[in-house]
């Protein structure tokens, strides 16, 4: 279930909330959606960066001559 990060523009509090895409937004239109601190309804989801790594994609990227000069042999 995905994890969403939001932030509270009263009182600065972060938090987060797991919850589907079809509960966030349905929370989001309803406008339930609250800050766990203060309980104001003013927060913002806050979007940051992130990786996902998958050994298939490293073997098939690895396999046509591999980024790091080793001919795709495995090593990276």
């Amino acid at each position: 279930m995905p994890t969403y990060e939001y932030h509270c523009k009263d009182c600065g509090y972060t938090f987060e909330i797991n919850s589907s895409i079809a509960e966030k937004e349905k929370k989001e239109k309803e406008g339930s959606l609250a800050c766990e601190s203060c309980g104001s309804p003013k927060v913002e989801q806050l979007f940051g960066g992130f990786s996902i790594v998958s050994g298939e994609y490293l073997k098939s990227s690895g396999s046509s001559g591999g980024s790091c000069g080793c001919g795709g042999e495995g090593c990276c």
